[in-house]
This record gives structure tokens, sequence and C-alpha cells, in this order.
């Protein structure tokens, strides 16, 4: 029995590390030409498939992108309103996460 036990505690220890593993990061970075996203999971592992969805900074949808296989995708300024900013979502299926591009890093970004 106390063997049954040491190997509960450890699978519980070892179950909550496991879930966190996969988790998806989103990243973007904006110069004057095109917003670049990358996406990878906590283990470091690029995301090589999924979908970038492209909101404006009232959350109504602009445009899809397939993710490319390294895990990016290079959106161009000229194909979106990005005057009140942009929420960048990407969805892999299993996994999904965001980051927001303020009209600030933009002007930012661009000298203005």
């Amino acid at each position: 029995m106390t063997r049954a036990c040491a190997l509960l505690a450890s699978l519980a220890l070892i179950v909550p590390v496991a879930a966190g593993a996969h988790q998806l990061n989103v990243f973007a970075s904006v110069d004057c030409e095109a917003v670049t996203v990358e996406a990878k999971f906590s283990n470091g592992k690029f995301a090589s498939e999924g979908e970038v969805r492209v909101l404006d900074g009232e959350n109504a949808l602009l445009t899809t992108f397939p993710l490319e296989a390294d895990g990016t995708r290079r959106i161009p300024l000229d194909s979106v309103d990005h005057s009140g900013g942009l929420v960048i979502e990407v969805d892999t299926g299993s996994h999904d996460d965001y980051w927001i591009v303020t009209p600030e890093d933009i002007a930012r970004n661009c000298g203005s």
C-alpha cells in the first residue's frame, strides 16, 4: 500500500507540470511595414499550424491568415485598418493566445 501511495503522490506532482508545459505564447512586433507575429509553446517549440486572426481595437475581425510552418506570420500594416490598434489572436486548434498592438506601439516604431 505504501508503494501505491508513493506512486500516486509522484503523479500528483508531475501532472500539473505536464499540463502547463504546452501553453501557447504569442508575441507581436511592429515595424513601419508590418506586424510580425511569433507563436511558440512554453517548451520552446514553434507552433507549426494554426490560424492568425487580426481584430481591430473594438474586437471586430478584420482578416485571418494561416500561421507559417516556422510559427510566424507577417501582416502588412497597409492591409488592415490599424488606427485603433490591433488584437492578434493565434489559435492552433488546441491552444490559443493573443497580443495587443496599441496605436502607440505602431507610432513609436514608425517614428511618428
